[in-house]
């Protein structure tokens, strides 16, 4: 059985039963010797040749063979010194004693010359060629070169690992060089869109900025308490106005009528139109009204604390004694809308008294003049009186009547009365009792003059009981009238300083650390936020 090995593939060759191997030959000759394809010395030789038993090994020839075989040498190599050593008739018992005995010889069996006179011409004995061969090695001066260690080919395996290294480093080289061409452009789109601004920006804080003064107040809107409230004042509220007042107050101050006042009063476009400004904090002289409203809202900050009901003002200008003047006048247009806001009210309570008061009066003057008329349509100052009198006259002539019924008694007791004196008494007693009929029908019946005193006198004491109840009217009216007028005249609500306006000794703005640090902060996040847009559209085209 043959095995032949080529790039790491094992081809085994069976012998058929009906091949027969040849007998080998004799003597070694080149036609036995195994050949070289290119693939390396066959480990297994299909033939060798019958080598006489070689003679007792001497120390020096082993320890010269095992430095040979030390050096590396192919079996192409080997080969070719075996061919070398037969052609010149030198008695190798082995490939590498074949390499000694060249050597010690003088002969180089790798060299090109030694290869191509091999090939000897016809007829030519070995020992002469040796001959030959030695000769033109002797004249030629060639020394024996020194060995060198023989080139092996890797296999496909150590190829392809090679090959992946290099693969591999060559990517992360790569990778390597994108890195930091992606971390220098990194760092310069920073410097250009974040530091650079952010050091423009230190530069104005620092060098070009106004410097501009603020000043601080603080107040707080109050009610009056009302006078004599009593026991009901416990639940009346507490002393401070309601924040719907605050809110008002503070609307006014932000508000642009506010700010034509304080320009009209104080001048506050002029001070912001000088030259000292800086250009970016400069008004323009030809600005218009809500450029300078702008900026007066962001030079008047006024803001109000619900828990502790304040108003907090703060007033930025360049000059500190104008900042104080800003605060005063502002203070004051705020105390002159407290006052305006409750105007309206007092007004209103004032104008509804009066009118209540004069329809009060009216009708009072119009039930008297019903009783008037009553009085003079009956011809009755007081149905009272009248009724008086007639019960006085009535109570006299009943008196008289039973004074005459009493004389008549006696008369007619008398045996012998006098006729003569009793028709006078009898046609006087019946006088008497006519009279007293009358005036009783004045009383209660309807006569043919008029009405009746009975009926007289409810009219009239109807009449009178509406003159008294519009009269009462009439001097709650005025009661109302006048509180009204005290209340119009008392203040309502009234503006309390808790801290007044001081000039400042010392620049509250700009604070260029932290503008500086905000302005940083601020490119920083928009140049984040533009990076990411970007690299998600570029991701998302990409896909």
């Amino acid at each position: 059985m043959t095995i032949k090995v080529r790039a790491n593939r094992f081809r085994i060759r069976r012998p058929d039963a009906t091949q027969t191997v040849p007998p080998p030959p004799p003597a070694m000759d080149d036609a036995l010797l195994p050949m070289d394809d290119g693939f390396g010395p066959e480990p297994f030789p299909t033939a060798r040749a019958a080598v006489p038993a070689p003679p007792p090994a001497d120390p020096a020839t082993e320890t010269a063979i095992d430095a040979i075989r030390r050096e590396g040498l192919t079996g192409r190599q080997l080969r070719l010194a075996r061919r070398v050593a037969m052609r010149n008739g030198l008695p190798a018992t082995s490939d590498f004693d074949a390499v000694r005995l060249l050597r010690a010889a003088g002969i180089d069996p790798f060299q090109r010359n030694s290869m191509l006179e091999l090939v000897a011409s016809e007829g030519q004995t070995p020992a002469t060629a040796s001959r030959e061969l030695q000769k033109n090695v002797q004249d030629a001066g060639i020394r024996l070169p020194q060995t060198t260690k023989p080139m092996t080919v890797p296999s496909t395996g150590q190829r392809a690992e090679q090959s992946l290294a290099a693969d591999v480093l060559k990517i992360q080289r790569d990778m390597a060089r994108r890195r930091k061409r992606n971390l220098a452009m990194m760092c310069l789109r920073l410097f250009f869109f974040v530091f650079m601004p952010t050091l423009l920006a230190g530069i104005y804080y620092y060098k070009i900025a106004t410097p501009l003064f603020s000043t601080r107040s603080e107040f707080v809107i109050q009610q009056a308490e009302a006078k004599g409230a009593g026991l009901g004042g416990l639940f009346s509220g507490t002393q401070f106005a309601t924040s719907q007042d605050s809110i008002a107050v503070q609307g006014y101050l932000q508000s642009r009528e506010a700010m034509k006042r304080l320009d009209n009063d104080l001048g506050f476009r002029a001070h912001f139109t000088q030259p000292r400004m800086d250009a970016l904090q400069r008004l323009a002289p030809d600005a218009t009204d809500e450029a300078a409203y702008k900026l007066y809202k962001r030079n008047v900050k006024i803001a109000y604390d619900p828990t502790e009901g304040l108003i907090r003002m703060d007033i930025i200008a360049a000059d500190p004694e104008t900042t104080a003047a800003f605060s005063r006048a502002l203070i004051g247009y705020a105390e002159e809308q407290v006052d305006h806001l409750t105007q309206r009210l007092r007004a209103d309570q004032m104008q509804g008294s009066r009118e209540s008061y004069v329809e009060a009066e009216a009708s009072m003057l119009t039930a008297q003049r019903n009783v008037v008329d009553l009085q003079e349509k009956y011809k009755i100052l007081s149905s009272e009186t009248e009724a008086s009198l007639i019960s006085q006259q009535v109570s006299v002539l009943e008196t008289n009547l039973s004074k005459d019924r009493l004389s008549l008694v006696e008369m007619e007791a008398n045996q012998q009365p006098n006729q003569a004196r009793m028709e006078p008494l009898k046609r006087r007693m019946l006088a008497l009792e006519t009279e007293i009929a009358s005036l009783r029908s004045k009383l209660t019946e309807d006569s043919q003059d008029g009405l009746s005193l009975a009926q007289v006198q409810s009219e009239l004491l109807v009449a009178k009981a509406k003159v008294e109840i519009r009269q009462m009217l009439l001097s709650q009216s005025l009661q109302s009238l006048e509180t009204s007028r005290i209340e119009a005249n008392r203040q309502v609500r009234y503006l309390s300083l808790s801290v007044s306006p001081v000039a400042p000794d010392e620049a509250t703005y700009p604070r260029a650390f932290e503008n500086t640090m905000v302005s940083m902060l601020i490119f920083a996040g928009i140049y984040l936020m533009i990076s990411m847009t970007a690299a998600i559209l570029r991701e998302q085209v990409s896909a």
